[in-house]
């Protein structure tokens, strides 16, 4: 039977470095296999900041906020700003062992280049039927790190939930031209920024204060993952991803 020994060890005053954390697994008198955990600052807020610009600024663009030969600038925007900044949030998820953060912000970085690439290269104010069957698949491939948030954090997953009702109901306007269509994608694409920019400042708060600041609806893991104890965060450590023999 495993028995796991846990070691706190405090490396010398580098700048930004904080206390390393060596979990020393011995398995039956085979050799020890040593984990490092490095903390890392929460990748979400800036995933999220990501979500709220490119979806309020496509909904600028849905809307009539302004003229469709702004396009190539939206498009720019897109593949400027927000797909770097999701890309290093997804990136970063993952390294700190959140498969929903890594995942949603990996959709959504490469979501967000393609829609950029094909306005770029488009008629401002065509339609697309790739790209309306592109955003269709995107959107239901948000709801697998949906459904995951929902197990832990309420307000996230509604970000990601409503982030996938986003994409199809754009994916649908690109389908059929129809104008009805593009307003709706465009009403919702404002509340979701709304929603993502309430989700960046709740958890942004709950990493600098230490405690939760606006309600983000965290149960059962969730809860878990910042009250819980040590010993908790790390119970199933030798199970996850990288740290097993195989994926």
């Amino acid at each position: 039977m495993a028995e796991a020994s846990i070691q706190k060890q405090t490396r010398g005053p580098v700048a930004g470095e904080r206390a390393l954390t060596d979990i020393r697994l011995n398995r039956d008198g085979a050799a020890p296999v040593r984990v490092v955990l490095r903390p890392i600052g929460h990748p979400l807020p800036l995933g999220f900041v990501g979500l709220a610009a490119a979806t309020v600024v496509m909904s600028g663009l849905q809307l009539g906020w302004f003229q469709t030969s702004e396009t190539p600038s939206v498009a720019l925007l897109l593949i400027a700003f927000v797909f770097p900044v999701q890309l290093i949030a997804s990136v970063f998820g993952y390294l700190s062992r959140d498969t929903v953060a890594g995942t949603s912000m990996g959709i959504l970085a490469g979501t967000w280049l393609a829609f950029g690439l094909v306005l770029r290269d488009s008629v401002p104010g065509s339609t697309s039927k790739a790209l309306g069957v592109f955003l269709l698949v995107a959107g239901v491939a948000m709801l697998i790190p949906a459904l995951g948030a929902f197990a832990g954090k309420v307000v996230p997953g509604l970000v990601l939930a409503a982030t996938a009702l986003r994409f199809v109901l754009t994916g649908v306007y690109q389908l059929n031209a129809a104008t009805w269509w593009k307003t709706v994608a465009g009403d919702v694409g404002v509340l979701l920024g709304a929603l993502a920019l309430y989700a960046a400042f709740a958890i942004a708060f709950e990493d600098f204060f230490g405690r939760p600041v606006l309600p983000t609806a965290r149960h059962g893991e969730g809860r878990v993952a910042t009250t819980g104890s040590f010993d908790e965060q790390l119970a199933d450590i030798e199970h996850d991803a990288g740290v097993r023999q195989q994926l």
